[in-house]
């Protein structure tokens, strides 16, 4: 009978995979020994694993080049990283590598690619596609970097303010692009979405604010849906809305040359995760083309805006089960040492589901458990897995330390659980590690942050660290912990 971890995954899943194989009865990721960084590093561990952002940005860039060249399509491409989905100087760097562009969302992404810019890491062929809702200081910040000489910027106009905001800021002329207000799938608690304008105004926003602008030149159509890049009708039917709106548009203005086709290519959050990117790719560029050629127009350069799919498969994070809780006579719960809502926020927010195995103990039987975290809150958990509603781990041990990463966690989970900062329950930020390879593909190793110290979180409540450590240093009696204190004001 097999009753065996390694039963059970091989059973449930075409394992190994590319970036997930076993070796000793332990997990290896990207060749990689996990148990090797535990016992170097210890846990809970967050690592970024650099190559893989490389990856999937010439994986996309293939897809695209092959689709171009089998539906014989004049435009470009040009594939963009969202800073929004990491805004690290590590994953920047790496990315930037690829010969890519970067699309993005606030003011102060502006002062990141003046960074990158200084030390001679952008130049001004990159092109800089500024979305989001502009207010004085993205205004500003968007108009210093045009002025300073990088012409290669594209602002996507979300309302119908921004022009004259970016016209008294900006002293020569500027393109920008306009985005499209997409209607939501029948789901969403809303019809349009919030961004962008609507696909009826749009030729009537550039016949009246536009076209006789001397100042502003038309360059790109935006267009994205919250649901991301899926081949289903909802998909396909906004795709062709745009288009229609692009050729309308195309027509009276000869300098949009430009479709922006956004974002949200999936990454794998199961072992059973199947998506044709080709056969996506090759898609949109046939429909794309098939409605230029249908109006008579040249078909538009294609850019993309990839944030998750860039980095989100080169992160990861591993945890120790600390104890197990038998609740009732039919849940066992695995407590592991850090916090879901703190470190994987979305699992709690929008019951986000990530690739998730044990990283040792995969010759031993397994079992049904629930995993939860250390804070009081009753959402620190993770319950289930996209493939099951159920998580099954090699029995628990207290002898023998279990470890469980959770992958592809490379997006979103510094920013929105606030890196650096406080922490639901004041559960510390995990030490995070940086994995590259040299030239030769040998494995580099080095330590990007410690883990967060009490003395970091008490300096951003106001407290004074130097009173607490006085006070650990005398003994229990009132009188003289007192004494510590009043003597530090």
């Amino acid at each position: 009978m097999k009753t065996k971890y390694v039963d059970l995954i091989d059973q449930t899943f075409d394992f190994p995979q590319e970036e997930f194989t076993m070796k000793n009865n332990e997990l290896n990721f990207h060749g990689i020994d996990l148990m090797a960084l535990i016992k170097q590093y210890g846990a809970p561990l967050k690592f970024t694993y650099l190559p893989k952002i490389s990856d999937n940005i010439n994986r996309a860039k293939t897809w695209f080049a092959n689709a171009i060249r089998a539906n014989n399509y004049s435009g470009s491409y040009n594939y963009c990283y969202c800073t929004k989905s990491s805004h690290f100087r590590h994953v920047l760097d790496e990315a930037i590598k690829n010969d890519i562009h970067i699309e993005t969302s606030s003011a102060f992404d502006i002062d990141i690619i003046e960074n990158l810019k200084a030390q001679g890491k952008l130049n001004d062929d990159v092109y800089v596609i500024s979305n989001g809702f502009k207010r004085d200081q993205y205004v500003q910040n968007i108009a210093r970097l045009i002025n300073n000489g990088h012409k290669n910027c594209i602002t996507i106009i979300d309302n119908y303010e921004e022009i004259n905001l970016l016209s008294e800021a900006i002293e020569g002329t500027y393109n920008i692009g306009i985005r499209i207000a997409s209607e939501e799938e029948p789901k969403f608690e809303f019809y349009t979405s919030r961004l962008g304008i609507g696909y009826k105004n749009i030729v009537p926003f550039y016949r009246k604010e536009i076209k006789e602008n001397p100042k502003v030149t038309l360059k790109m159509l935006h267009f994205f849906i919250n649901t991301g890049i899926r081949d289903n009708a909802y998909y396909w039917n906004e795709l062709l809305k745009c288009m229609q709106v692009y050729v309308d548009l195309k027509k009276i203005c000869p300098s949009l040359d430009s479709l922006n086709i956004g974002g949200g290519f999936p990454i794998k959050n199961s072992l059973a995760f199947d998506y044709d990117y080709a056969y996506m790719v090759d898609e949109i560029i046939r429909q794309i083309k098939q409605t230029c050629d249908a109006a008579g127009v040249a078909a538009p350069n294609i850019f993309t805006e990839f944030g998750s799919f860039t980095v989100g498969e080169s992160g990861g994070i591993i945890y120790e089960v600390l104890y197990q809780k038998q609740q009732n006579d039919r849940e066992k719960w695995n407590m592991i040492n850090s916090s879901f809502i703190t470190t994987m926020p979305d699992t709690w927010a929008i019951n986000k589901r990530f690739v998730m195995l044990a990283i040792n103990g995969w010759d031993k039987e397994y079992e049904r458990v629930l995993l939860g975290g250390l804070t009081c809150d009753s959402d620190d958990y993770y319950n289930s897995e996209q493939h099951m509603n159920a998580i099954y781990l090699p029995k628990f041990n207290k002898q023998k330390p279990l470890y469980i990463g959770f992958f592809n966690t490379g997006a979103y989970q510094e920013s929105i659980g606030g890196y650096g900062g406080l922490q639901h329950c004041l559960i510390p930020a995990p030490k995070h590690i940086i994995l590259n390879r040299n030239e030769e593909g040998e494995l580099n190793c080095s330590l990007f942050s410690e883990q967060q110290t009490s003395e970091e979180m008490l300096s951003i409540l106001g407290y004074d660290y130097n009173i607490n450590k006085a006070i650990a240093n005398v003994t229990s009696n009132s009188e003289e912990i007192s004494n510590v204190i009043k003597a530090s004001y």
